[in-house]
C-alpha cells in the first residue's frame, strides 16, 4: 500500500507526451519563413529579392505571401496542386505575364493580390479555376483591356473588385453586370469616358462604386441609384446605404445630371467642367434650375439631290444642341433606317445609300434628338434612270470605231483575247453576247416558250480573276440585258437560267438557257504627255546649240572681216594717221644694186641706196 501514493507523486514527473507534429515534405524556401508547427500552414517571402516563384513550395499551404519581390512571370507549374491555398499575394512584384490556367489547382482561393505590378491585359483563361474567389485586387497596373470571359468562373461569389488606377477605356459591362455577389467596386483613377445606362441594375449587393478620377462627362441614372440613398462617405451610413464616389470628373452639368443634383449628399469634392457658364463651380453649390438642355436645331441639311438608279447617294444632316443630339433617318415609307446591307448611317448623321433603285426616292426625314427635344427636317432624293455605259476614254490615242469611242464593238471586232476564249470554250448558241466594249457586254438569248410558267430569268456570271458570282435577276418578258459593272481586259462566264414553277411540284425551280464565255475590251491608254523632266532637258539642249552656233557665226565674220583689211581689224585701220613713204639714205651696197639705164655718154657716179618703210603714228620720233 505504500507503493502507490509513491508511483502517483512520480507519475506527475513523467514527460507527457507532445501533440503529433504535421510533416513536412518540403523545406522552406531560402530567405523565407514557413509557418509549419501548427495548421494552417504558412509560407511568407515578402521583400527576399525572387526573381521567380520558389519551387520548393510546401503544396499544402493555406497561406503564400509574395509580395515586394521582382518576379516578373506566373507559370503554369508555379502554383501546381496547391489545392488547399486560400490566400495568395504577389503583390509590387514586376510581372508582366500570366500563363493560361496557372491559378486552375487553386478551387479553394478566396483572396488574391496581384495589385502594384505591371500586367497590361487580362485574358480569359488567365483566372480559369477561382472558383471560390471572393476578393480579387488588380489595382496599380497597366491594364488596358479585361477580356469579357475573364471573371466567368468567380462571377458569383466575387465580393470585392479593385481596378483602380490603370489604362481602361472599356469595360466588358454585361459581364459586370453578372456580378451579384460584389460588394466594393473600385473603378477610380482610369479612362472611362462613359457608363452605358443600367449598367448596375443588377448589382443588388453593391455598397460602394468608386468612379473618382475618370474622363466621365455625365453619369445616366441607374435603378440601383435610385433605390439606394446615396452618401459620399461611408462615415454614418447605414448598412444598405450605397457611397458613390464621382469627384475628379469632367462633369458636363446640364440636366441629365439633375437627377444626381437631387440626391441628398455629404460634403464633397465634385465640381462642374462644363458648360462654360458653370464651368469651375461647385457641383452641389449649383441650383437645380441651373442644370438646363437646350434643344436640338438642324444647322445642314443636303439640297435636294438626283442621282441615277444604281449609283450611291449621301444625305447628310447636322444639328447642335446640349447635349449633343442623336441624327436618326426615317425613308419615305416611314420605315426607321440604320446599317443595312444596302444603307449605312454614321454617327455624325450621314446616311449613304450603296446602291439607289427606283423606288427609293421621295422625302427622306431627318431627326436630332437629345434630353431637351428633337428637330427634323426633309432632304428629298430623286433616283432617274441608269446613265449609259462609259465603255472607253474619249481622250485615248487609238482611233475610234466607226466615230463613236463609247460604242460597244460586235464580235467580229472582238480582241485577240476573245477569240482565243471562244476557242478555248465555244459560246453555246442559246445565249450570245453580240456586243461587248471595256466594262459592259449586251446578252441575248431566244424565246424560252416551250417552258411553260416562266417567272423571270436569272444571269449569272463571274471574272476568271476572281470568284465571286454575281446574279441579275430579268424580268420574263425579256431577251436581252446589259451588263454595265464588268472590268476591262478580262474573261467572263455567263449562264442565263429560267426560273419557272413547276406544274408537278409547284414548287420554283430553273432550267439552264445556255452559257456563254467573253472577254472585255482592254482598256484604251489614253494620251500621256511628254515628261517634264524630259521636256526641261530637251529645251535646254535645243538653247545651248543655239548660242554656240551663234558665237561660232560671229567669231567666223571677224575673221573675214580681218582678212579682207590686211590683217588690220578694220576699226583700227580707220583711226590711224595716213601712211606717208620716208627714205633714209646710207652707203654701201646692202644689197643689189638697181641698174638704171646708162646715158649715152658713160661718167662715173656715186651709187646711194634710199631705203624706205611706212611712216605712222608709231614710228613718230620721241622728241624734237
Amino acid at each position: 500500500m505504500a507503493v502507490l501514493p509513491l508511483l502517483l507523486c512520480l507519475l506527475p514527473l513523467a514527460p507527457a507526451s507532445s501533440p503529433p507534429q504535421p510533416a513536412s515534405s518540403s523545406p522552406c524556401p531560402r530567405r523565407c519563413r514557413c509557418q509549419t508547427q501548427s495548421l494552417p500552414l504558412s509560407v511568407l517571402c515578402p521583400g527576399a529579392g525572387l526573381l521567380f516563384v520558389p519551387p520548393s513550395l510546401d503544396r499544402r499551404a493555406a497561406e503564400l505571401r509574395l509580395a515586394d519581390n521582382f518576379i516578373a512571370a506566373v507559370r503554369r507549374r508555379d502554383l501546381a496542386n496547391m489545392t488547399g491555398l486560400l490566400h495568395l499575394s504577389l503583390s509590387r512584384n514586376t510581372i508582366r505575364h500570366v500563363a493560361a490556367g496557372a491559378f486552375a489547382d487553386l478551387r479553394a482561393l478566396r483572396a488574391l493580390h496581384l495589385d502594384g505590378n505591371r500586367l497590361t491585359s487580362l485574358g480569359e483563361g488567365q483566372l480559369r479555376g477561382l472558383v471560390n474567389l471572393r476578393h480579387l485586387i488588380l489595382s496599380n497596373n497597366q491594364l488596358a483591356a479585361l477580356a469579357a470571359g475573364a471573371l466567368d468562373d468567380c462571377a458569383e461569389t466575387l465580393e470585392d473588385l479593385d481596378l483602380s488606377y490603370n489604362n481602361l477605356e472599356q469595360l466588358p459591362w454585361e459581364a459586370l453586370g453578372r456580378l451579384g455577389n460584389v460588394n466594393t467596386l473600385g473603378l477610380d483613377h482610369n479612362l472611362l469616358a462613359s457608363v452605358p445606362a443600367g449598367a448596375f441594375s443588377r448589382l443588388h449587393k453593391l455598397a460602394r462604386l468608386d468612379m473618382t478620377s475618370n474622363r466621365l462627362t455625365t453619369i445616366p441614372p441607374d435603378p440601383l441609384f435610385s433605390r439606394l440613398p446615396l452618401l459620399a462617405r461611408p462615415r454614418g451610413s447605414p448598412a444598405s446605404a450605397l457611397v458613390l464616389a464621382f469627384g475628379g470628373n469632367p462633369l458636363h452639368c446640364n440636366c441629365e445630371l439633375v437627377w444626381l443634383r437631387r440626391l441628398a449628399r455629404e460634403d464633397d469634392l465634385e465640381a462642374c467642367a462644363s458648360p462654360p457658364a458653370l464651368g469651375g463651380r461647385y457641383f452641389w453649390a449649383v441650383g437645380e434650375e441651373e442644370f438646363v438642355c437646350e434643344p436640338p436645331v438642324v444647322t445642314h441639311r443636303s439640297p435636294p439631290l438626283a442621282v441615277p438608279a444604281g449609283r450611291p447617294a449621301a444625305l447628310r444632316c447636322r444639328a447642335v444642341g446640349d447635349p449633343e443630339p442623336r441624327v436618326r433617318w426615317v425613308s419615305p415609307q416611314g420605315r426607321l433606317l440604320g446599317n443595312s446591307s444596302r444603307a449605312r448611317a454614321f454617327p455624325n448623321g450621314t446616311l449613304e445609300l450603296l446602291v439607289t433603285e427606283p423606288g427609293d426616292g421621295g422625302i427622306f426625314t431627318c431627326i436630332a434628338a437629345n434630353a431637351a427635344g428633337e428637330a427634323t427636317a426633309a432632304v428629298e432624293l430623286t433616283v432617274g434612270p441608269p446613265p449609259p455605259p462609259q465603255l472607253a476614254n474619249s481622250t485615248s490615242c487609238d482611233p475610234p470605231r466607226d466615230g463613236d469611242p463609247d460604242a460597244l464593238t460586235p464580235p467580229s471586232a472582238a480582241s485577240a483575247s476573245a477569240k482565243v476564249a471562244d476557242t478555248v470554250a465555244p459560246t453555246d448558241r442559246g445565249v450570245q453576247v453580240t456586243e461587248h466594249g471595256a466594262t459592259a457586254a449586251l446578252v441575248q438569248w431566244p424565246d424560252q416558250r416551250p417552258i411553260p410558267g416562266i417567272r423571270m430569268y436569272q444571269i449569272q456570271y463571274n471574272s476568271s480573276a476572281d470568284d465571286i458570282l454575281v446574279y441579275r435577276m430579268i424580268p420574263a418578258d425579256s431577251r436581252s440585258f446589259l451588263l454595265t459593272d464588268l472590268v476591262s481586259g478580262r474573261t467572263y462566264d455567263l449562264c442565263v437560267l429560267a426560273v419557272y414553277e413547276d406544274s408537278a411540284t409547284g414548287l420554283t425551280a430553273t432550267r439552264p438557257v445556255g452559257c456563254s464565255r467573253f472577254s472585255t475590251e482592254p482598256a484604251l491608254r489614253p494620251c500621256s504627255a511628254p515628261h517634264a523632266p524630259f521636256l526641261g532637258g530637251t529645251m535646254i539642249i535645243a538653247l545651248g546649240g543655239v548660242i554656240v552656233a551663234s558665237v561660232l557665226v560671229f567669231i567666223f565674220v571677224l575673221l573675214l572681216r580681218y582678212k579682207v583689211h590686211g590683217g588690220q581689224p578694220p576699226g583700227k585701220a580707220k583711226a590711224t594717221a595716213p601712211v606717208s613713204s620716208v627714205c633714209s639714205q646710207t652707203n654701201g651696197a646692202l644689197g643689189p644694186t638697181p641698174t638704171a639705164p646708162e646715158p649715152s655718154a658713160p661718167r662715173a657716179h656715186t651709187v646711194v641706196q634710199l631705203d624706205c618703210e611706212p611712216w605712222g603714228p608709231s614710228h613718230e620720233p620721241a622728241g624734237p
